[in-house]
């Protein structure tokens, strides 16, 4: 491979938990908030409430996300947050995929 050839070697290093649109639409949305709850992700992202029910799920069991219920009064409430780990694979799927994109020709 010479020098101006493009690696993307590195697509196989991506982690796939953040590639999946849905899941990496979540964290995308948390990391311009302090918290979401679960309407405001719906209507962010786009997602039915299965979906965001389930891709949540697997992203608080990867650590990236937290997750509190409570009560608002009688009103059920969940409130999402992107923890420090949920950042960290954030910002290294950016520069992972940054670096890959720049080797395109325009």
């Amino acid at each position: 491979m010479s020098q101006t050839d493009p690696d993307f070697t590195q697509l196989t290093e991506l982690d796939r938990l953040v590639h999946e649109p849905s899941r990496l639409a979540i964290l995308a949305t948390l990391a311009g908030c302090e918290s979401a709850d679960f309407q405001f992700l719906l209507n962010t992202t786009g997602l039915n409430k299965g979906n965001l029910s389930a891709h949540a799920i697997k992203l608080e069991q990867a650590g990236y996300v937290e997750v509190e219920k409570g009560f608002n009064g009688k009103s059920p409430y969940t409130l999402y947050k992107l923890t420090q780990g949920g950042c960290e694979a954030l910002k290294l799927y950016q520069t992972q995929m940054s670096q890959m994109l720049g080797q395109l020709d325009s």
